[in-house]
């Protein structure tokens, strides 16, 4: 077994692992590695707009050796274990990776064999995801075909990343089967956990103003529970009473987790859902072992997993890291803070902007941001791209 050693490893080269690595790296010298064992790059935020035909797929791609930091090595090799025992990181090829501090943000798995049925339902023509950069294009050439029927869209019970995305995909299919005049003639449904489309009263009455518009049906507090995709139905769990509905599209944002791999370790916290690993909320600090340090969707902290929640993480924990590198106490603390930009139509949307408890947390408390408007789409569809590229990855937003 070959052994590296390295003061700080980064488990993972998505948007946490890289955007922190890139922070630390712009403070000073520093010896960082980071391990990531895929070769292409995603700006995930941007599937929503790929699947209702609002961006092409070349805009959310980037081969992974170009937006790594320069002073950073990668190791591009898959994580098998961590032992924190030992500070030790085993790479599938037997390499050992030993650090003084590690980093944890491997993103999270999805899990599609978790609902029965539904492996085999995005495999046929009329089942797709925005998740899966393989379903992303393929969404939008189902929604364009569809001229009559059922689509119905799954939103999953928490917790996932961003899993509003189903509301965003149905709210801008709808808008263009309206814009060609087959709205009418399409049954939409939307299925979500909650008891409320959201859970923030202003964001509801905006969310729920759209649905009348569109004409949705709204079926709350429910999950998806199997699929039959010879006979293209769901069944939903709805509490007291089972649902049935059949489709001509269907839309899931699958559950999720964290990797197998992580779930094995002992870094999770026991006996806990999801194999999250298990940090304080305001360090983002393991609570067992202090060298170890997590964030992003892998994070087992309380709040709800975003982008926006991602930003404010990755200079807590970079600012933190080269704190106890330097012999002292973590001084910067995360706030809590979340957001979900909800798009509306291929050209208007709002920002929901939130703590842990789904209180309001406005960036800019002057404005009512949980309106439609076109110029927060054009933020989200636009401007956040480029800010995501050419500043979030350079660790310098």
């Amino acid at each position: 077994m070959s052994s590296v050693k390295h003061d700080v490893v980064v488990i993972g080269g998505g948007n946490a692992g890289i955007s922190v690595a890139a922070r630390m790296l712009r403070k000073g010298k520093l010896d960082v590695a980071i391990v990531e064992p895929r070769d292409q790059h995603f700006f995930q935020p941007l599937f929503s707009h790929i699947a209702a035909g609002a961006a092409k797929m070349s805009e959310a791609v980037r081969p992974q050796h170009s937006v790594m930091p320069k002073q950073a090595r990668w190791i591009q090799n898959r994580v098998t274990h961590v032992q924190p025992e030992e500070n030790s990181v085993l790479l599938a090829d037997g390499t050992q990776v030993e650090y003084k501090q590690l980093i944890v943000c491997p993103g999270l798995q999805l899990d599609f064999n978790a609902i029965p049925g539904l492996p085999q339902a995005m495999d046929g023509v009329t089942g797709s995801s925005d998740y899966d950069p393989a379903l992303v294009t393929r969404t939008w050439s189902m929604i364009e075909g569809l001229s009559k029927g059922t689509a119905v869209f799954v939103q999953p019970p928490g917790p996932a990343k961003c899993a509003g995305a189903a509301q965003k995909v149905a709210y801008m299919a709808c808008d263009y089967w309206r814009s060609v005049g087959r709205l009418a003639d399409i049954e939409v449904h939307l299925v979500v956990p909650s008891p409320t489309v959201f859970g923030m009263p202003d964001v509801d009455a905006e969310l729920n103003r759209k649905i009348r518009e569109y004409g949705i049906e709204l079926h709350t507090s429910s999950t998806l529970e199997s699929v039959n995709a010879e006979t293209r139905s769901v069944n939903l769990d709805a509490g007291a009473e089972k649902v049935t509905l059949s489709y001509d599209l269907l839309h899931v944002v699958p559950p999720q987790s964290a990797p197998d791999w992580l779930k094995a370790t002992d870094l999770p916290r026991p006996e806990t859902y999801g194999g999250f690993v298990d940090v304080d909320d305001q360090h983002l600090r393991h609570r067992r072992y202090r060298n170890v340090w997590s964030l992003g969707d892998a994070a087992g902290s309380s709040n709800s997993k975003s982008g926006g929640a991602l930003r404010k993480q990755t200079k807590v924990v970079a600012l933190n890291v080269l704190d106890v590198l330097a012999g002292k106490e973590p001084r910067h603390s995360y706030n809590g803070y979340s957001v979900c930009p909800f798009t509306l139509s291929r050209g208007t949307a709002f920002f929901a902007e939130f703590d842990q408890q789904y209180r309001p947390m406005k960036s800019y408390p002057v404005l009512k941001m949980a309106k439609e408007r076109r110029w927060q789409w054009v933020m989200d569809r636009w401007i956040f791209p480029q800010i995501y590229w050419h500043m979030i990855l350079k660790g310098r937003a």
